[in-house]
């Protein structure tokens, strides 16, 4: 299977989740056109809070539909944008990607993968139980973070549905993905 976008979704508010649309628009440096996480600094309200001058390492949030089939299995309903998601992938093992990797998708568009998504309390806000669902441990119980990878725009262009994902991985060796 190919990697593809299965869905983009944005919000102008600070809200848990974001619509989804036909299309989005990605920003050279800023990340998604409209988005309330778009920009050159930080725009995560917590981390605002904490230091409003750090590079926005948030730009983009992807998480791959996968981890919605996953969830239906254990009773949860989430639709794509749901989890606050600018681009839902299909066929693509976000999680497994190391940091620098570049995501080429559609014509134009090259997001640099910086790192994972850390889940919050927010979570279990929207669906009670939903936390712990997008936690797990490896073997040698290490934290998993399912809940999603971040990105920043390295090439800025219009991304819909059914575009194609290619995958540039970062010269070795690979580092692996901490949380952002």
């Amino acid at each position: 299977m190919n990697a593809t976008v299965h869905s983009v979704s944005t919000s102008l508010e600070h809200v848990f989740s974001k619509t989804r649309q036909s299309q989005i628009r990605l920003l050279a440096g800023l990340g998604v056109e409209g988005d309330s996480h778009a920009g050159a600094m930080v725009q995560h309200l917590s981390r605002v809070r904490q230091n409003p001058d750090q590079p926005n390492l948030r730009q983009v949030h992807l998480i791959h539909a996968e981890l919605l089939d996953e969830l239906a299995g254990k009773g949860f309903t989430v639709r794509p944008g749901e989890l606050g998601e600018n681009v839902l992938t299909r066929g693509l093992d976000v999680l497994a990607l190391p940091k620098g990797t570049r995501l080429h998708i559609g014509a134009e568009a090259v997001i640099g993968v910086t790192g994972l998504r850390n889940p919050c309390a927010q979570i279990d806000n929207f669906q009670p139980g939903l936390l712990k669902a997008v936690l797990d441990e490896d073997k040698d119980g290490k934290l998993i973070r399912k809940a999603g990878i971040m990105g920043v725009v390295l090439v800025g262009g219009t991304v819909s549905s059914e575009d194609e994902i290619q995958v540039e991985l970062p010269p070795l060796p690979h580092t692996p993905l901490e949380r952002v």
